[in-house]
């Protein structure tokens, strides 16, 4: 009984060996070898579909297998084999046999077999690797608007990225320098959380200005996860006086206005005359001051005082009240002086017509002066008509008359 068990276990024992021996040969790669599976590593995001490809050079009517990370089967030619409408057959030929995993989830990831059943069993292995999606990320420190000259520190955070996302600040078009990346890994899960801390001295020209934290990962396009938020910055006003009209009259109405461009905007306004006190006949109505009729006893400096919970600015505007009836006589002078530019320039002009036409004249005389030549000599008026008509049949005349 001893000896059926003894060669049992021999027979077994030798089983193992080609076994052993076969899975040892199929990790050796045959350059030359037709029969020798070729497939490829992927890379993949989390919800996308991957396509797992297999190829050999020459068929010798074996069938091609996939088999996931657990080391079950897929596909066995065109035969499913294991029941996952997210695994579906793409191509299957003597030469390929192509799949798809659609949905792909973290868990997805590792390293499928590709294997031929020749003798020995030929197999290739791609490496499957699921790309965690960043999440977009979010900005915290803008809870409370800051006053002008503090600081402020912003916090960037993304989820759910695999491999480790990295994150970059930017103020407009600016990219500024944040601190460096934190990561964290998440529990029970192959995801990692990444945040980063940017910390800024603002001014009031910051205010409004637009900080922006965005995301660089394998998963996705420049640009496609980003996050906008404004600045908000408290500064005390810029006060500047606007009067109504740059020409204040004595005995019109008049208005200056307090203008300040604080954040936020002034809730109360003061308004002194500098070095004296305001008139009887002016009034102010907030951010307004009105005189209801100058008068050259309103000339001086005025202030406004502007004050919105920030702080107090002041502007001033020197106030010059003018005459009309100077106003008036300058205006008359003016035309008067106008009026007699005029004049020299249609002196001139007539000067100039003047000459032209006596040019003129002159060189008609000597033309017509030329034309009457020969008849001062004639002895009678018919003569004296023939010479002044030709002047030419004449001298030819007188020349045949010497001849």
């Amino acid at each position: 009984m001893a000896f059926p068990s003894a060669l049992s276990a021999l027979w077994s024992a030798s089983l193992l060996t080609v076994l052993f021996a076969s899975v040892v040969r199929s990790n050796i790669v045959y350059d030359d070898d037709p029969l020798q599976p070729v497939t490829s590593d992927e890379m993949v995001s989390v919800g996308g579909t991957v396509t797992l490809t297999c190829r050999v050079a020459e068929s010798d009517n074996s069938s091609l297998q996939w088999s996931n990370t657990a080391q079950q089967t897929l596909y066995f030619g065109e035969k499913r084999a294991l029941r996952d409408n997210r695994i579906q057959l793409h191509r299957s030929t003597p030469t390929e046999l192509s799949i798809t995993i659609a949905e792909v989830q973290l868990s997805d990831e590792g390293e499928y077999t590709c294997s031929i059943f020749t003798m020995p069993v030929r197999t290739a292995r791609a490496t499957v690797t699921v790309l965690g999606e960043p999440s977009k990320p979010q900005i915290t420190g803008f809870e409370n608007p800051v006053l002008e000259g503090g600081t402020v520190i912003l916090t960037c955070t993304s989820t759910g990225s695999k491999p480790p996302a990295s994150l970059h600040w930017y103020r407009g078009e600016e990219e500024l320098k944040g601190g460096p990346n934190v990561v964290e890994s998440v529990p029970d899960d192959p995801t990692y959380n990444v945040s980063s801390e940017l910390t800024l001295e603002v001014s009031r020209e910051d205010d409004n200005t637009l900080i922006t934290c965005a995301v660089n990962h394998s998963s996705l396009n420049p640009g496609d996860k980003r996050t906008e938020q404004a600045l908000r910055v408290l500064y005390s006003p810029n006060v500047q006086i606007q009067p109504q009209s740059t020409l204040p009259r004595e005995g019109e109405k008049f208005r200056l206005q307090c203008l300040g461009d604080g954040n936020p905007e002034p809730m109360s306004y003061s308004w002194k005359k500098k070095d004296g006190e305001l008139s009887l006949l002016a009034k102010a109505d907030g951010a307004l001051l009105l005189f209801e009729m100058l008068n050259k006893s309103d000339n001086g400096v005025y202030l406004c005082n502007a004050d919105n919970g920030i702080g107090m600015s002041q502007g001033e505007y020197t106030l010059l009240v003018q005459d009309p009836t100077a106003m008036s006589t300058s205006s008359g002078v003016d035309h008067a002086v106008i009026g007699g530019v005029v004049a020299v320039i249609v002196f001139i002009l007539l000067c100039l017509l003047i000459v032209l036409g006596r040019y003129l004249i002159r060189h008609k005389g000597t033309y017509l002066t030329h034309e009457a030549k020969g008849s001062d000599d004639a002895p009678d008026a018919d003569t004296a008509i023939i010479n002044a008509e030709g002047g030419h049949s004449g001298a030819e005349d007188k020349k045949e008359y010497f001849i």
